[in-house]
Order: structure tokens, then sequence, then C-alpha cells
């Protein structure tokens, strides 16, 4: 999900969030899109999760938002728990026709977990 604020340390899960996140339309649906887990490794106790890029494409003005939050909209306890966030610097405004790339490091992933 992309969102303009910055999620602090009490938020767990993403109606801790969803507030925040950029409104449905223009490109952008409630909720955001789909990570797709491409690997994720096991090396001593430490789990590296690589992630495939997600594309957003504007069809109108999109944002502003300067992070991109992970939920896992698996589980059910507890009700979609955050994952990690991006914080790319500054706020990000799209003009339709626009895209951004929420990339992921495919060597170091985009996260891990010890």
């Amino acid at each position: 999900m992309l969102t303009n604020t910055a999620p602090v340390a009490t938020n767990a899960v993403y109606a801790d969030v969803s507030g925040t996140e950029l409104a449905n339309g223009n490109g952008y649906t409630t909720g955001g899109a789909a990570a797709t887990t491409t690997s994720d490794t096991d090396t001593a106790g430490t789990v590296k999760v690589i992630l495939q890029p997600v594309v957003f494409t504007a069809t109108g003005a999109m944002g502003p938002f300067r992070y991109a939050i992970l939920v896992d909209t698996t589980p059910t306890t507890p009700l979609k728990p955050l994952i990690a966030f991006f914080d790319y610097g500054s706020s990000v405004t799209l003009a339709s026709g626009e895209t951004f790339t929420a990339g992921f490091d495919t060597s170091a992933g985009a996260f891990t977990i010890a």
C-alpha cells in the first residue's frame, strides 16, 4: 500500500495505517498491489525475502505518497499484519500516464528476518 504518512513503531496491522492510505482511483486500488515473492533463503537462521518490483501506473493525478508498506493479507490473526515499509525520501505525485516502481533489492532482498 502507498501512504504519505510515516508509519510508527506501534503500527502493527493494516487497520493501523489504512486511514492514511492513498484514495482509491487514478490508477491506485485501495489495499495497494500484490508483491510477488520470487525467492526466500534461510542462511543460519536469517531469512532473506526477494520480491518482484510492483509498478503503479497513474490514470489521473495520483499521490502524494512517500511510503510503501508491505502488508501480509493472508493471516486472520492478526488480521493483515504489517511486514515492512520503505521511505522514498520525499513525497511523490504522478501525473496521468506516469509510472512508479516500488523496486526491491533483488540481491540483498526486500527485507531479512533473523
